[in-house]
């Protein structure tokens, strides 16, 4: 079995919450993994912790590593730097699995449920939460950068939105137009300031009816008061999901809580880690969805064992993807395989401008839905330029086959 070489991290000053991990094997091979926020902190844990252990380590036994990285003496239950850094390992080495013997990670899982996923649309804009401010508030004199600048869309005309999307096959599409009302007060929100958040769920369901899904996104801001007033409200216009609708979403018991007082389903996940959270969450009965992030969980070893686990309750699954371009992949391969997996989160603002700079390929996306891909592993490998552009922050640690630009 081929033994782990070298681990190598790489940073870009434009995108300062994204880290990528290269991992290196005697056989020549490169496996790729990928993770989002707190860069500088999870490049700490690989090269000051994981790189000493995983070198020299035979680069098959993913399941050992995963299980080893996921299980220190001290315990994190949500997504820390430690957390993440596992993930991003643990997605490369199924990578270099899938590489290895030359299949696809879905095909490595265990084969493909369907051939195709079908995606929504989660409609940021070209730069959302990649820069290391806050979340984009859209003000008064905001002008669109370009065609797919959809967070100022569905703020100014989510209809005109919703038959743009509807006119490249999106058949979904997710929206998030309540956020500012929760600065100040989460525990409480006006019926004035309720009804302009319902105004754009008003001009979608005006233009095109029932054509489209629509989700909500609460990006966990609310108390449980205003979370139920944001909820049974939503549910006039027929929701897919609220999802991640209060403070603290591994509050189960306020979660399922609130479940029970709302007419809206609940859609949450993505900010938990590992399976243990998730077969918590799902015994509470907290949610309708199971939404997870592969590069938050724990990578695919966790994945797939949280995708098991809404399958046995019976719960849809959506992988999430608002950060980076081996997220989708990873998330993708998830889907194709997963029995529950019923879509796949992409940004068209991201697929059309800053995904193709970073990696050599992305999901093919016929008519709303993502095809399988076809090539070994992941499918994604970072583009060269990449390694060479200026600012970058490459560190290595083991002994690299090709001595990359610092």
């Amino acid at each position: 079995m081929p033994n782990i070489t070298a681990l190598r991290t790489i940073r870009l000053p434009e995108r300062p919450k994204l880290i990528w991990v290269e991992i290196e094997t005697e056989d020549g091979l490169t496996g790729l993994g990928e993770t989002f926020r707190g860069a500088q902190a999870v490049e700490a844990v690989l090269h000051e912790q994981i790189a000493p252990a995983l070198l020299g380590r035979p680069a098959q036994n993913v399941t050992a590593i995963s299980h080893e990285l996921l299980n220190p003496y001290v315990g994190f239950d949500s997504s820390g730097a430690e957390v993440r850094a596992a993930s991003a390992v643990d997605i490369a080495l199924w990578d270099l699995a899938g590489q290895r013997s030359g299949i696809p990670l879905y095909v490595a899982l265990g084969g493909a449920m369907r051939e195709q996923v079908p995606v929504y649309n989660t409609c940021a804009g070209y730069d959302f939460n990649t820069s290391l401010g806050g979340r984009r508030a859209i003000v008064a004199d905001d002008r669109s950068k370009g065609p797919y600048d959809d967070q100022i869309a569905f703020m100014r005309d989510a209809g005109v939105l919703a038959e743009s999307l509807l006119s490249e096959g999106y058949s979904a599409m997710k929206i998030w137009p309540f956020d500012d009302f929760a600065q100040g007060n989460a525990h409480h929100i006006s019926l004035s300031d309720l009804k302009t958040g319902l105004e754009p769920f008003r001009r979608i369901r005006a233009a095109v009816g029932d054509r489209i899904e629509i989700m909500c996104e609460l990006h966990s801001l609310w108390g449980t008061h205003a979370a139920t007033r944001i909820c049974n409200a939503l549910a006039d216009y027929q929701v897919l999901w609220v999802e991640d609708p209060i403070a603290k979403m591994d509050n189960l018991s306020a979660v399922a809580d609130l479940r029970r007082q709302t007419r809206a389903p609940l859609c949450g996940g993505e900010n938990l880690a590992g399976a243990k959270r998730f077969r918590d969450m799902l015994a509470a009965d907290a949610v309708d969805f199971v939404m997870l992030d592969l590069t938050w969980c724990g990578g695919l070893s966790e994945a797939r064992k949280i995708a098991a686990l809404a399958e046995t309750h019976a719960r849809p699954l959506a992988p999430h993807d608002c950060t980076g371009p081996v997220a989708l992949m990873a998330g993708l391969h998830l889907a194709l395989h997963a029995p529950t997996a019923i879509f796949q989160e992409v940004v068209r603002a991201s697929l059309a401008t800053w995904y193709p700079q970073l990696v050599d390929r992305l999901p093919e996306i016929r008519d709303g839905v993502a095809l399988a891909p076809t090539d070994p592993g992941l499918g994604t490998a970072l583009l060269p330029d990449v390694h060479r552009t200026d600012g970058a922050v490459i560190r290595e640690s083991g002994t690299p086959r090709h001595k990359s630009r610092t």
